[in-house]
């Protein structure tokens, strides 16, 4: 999970080497960091300044992917969906402070199971 550690200035490359370098300055003047990619989609691309919506679908695929989650389904309730584990370690990677630092993944998932 290399990504976690990358600078505005990383993901902002890593979206050009996509093919979008038209979409640079969206990421780096919004400073969105590798811990803030969990929170990049389809919904919040738009508030990034990113509204071509063929863009949206490749992008937050390429985010998924990157991240190792999986798409959310739409055949459950949305007062209620169903979160993979590690979408809900990467929230938790997302914030700043000593606490998210620290945290790895093989703790986050010991403390799931308690």
């Amino acid at each position: 999970m290399a990504f976690l550690q990358w600078s505005c200035e990383d993901v902002a490359g890593w979206i050009e080497s996509l093919g979008f370098p038209q979409y640079k300055a969206c990421f780096t003047d919004n400073q969105i960091t590798g811990r803030k990619l969990i929170y990049v989609n389809c919904v919040y691309l738009p508030r990034l300044g990113i509204t071509d919506f063929t863009d949206m679908q490749v992008i937050s695929a390429h985010v998924r992917k990157l991240l190792g989650i999986t798409e959310a389904l739409w055949s459950h309730s949305i007062a209620e969906p169903r979160r993979d584990s590690a979408g809900l370690f990467l929230e938790k990677k997302s914030r700043t402070g000593e606490r998210a630092d620290s945290l790895t993944y093989q703790h986050f998932l010991d403390d799931m199971r308690q």
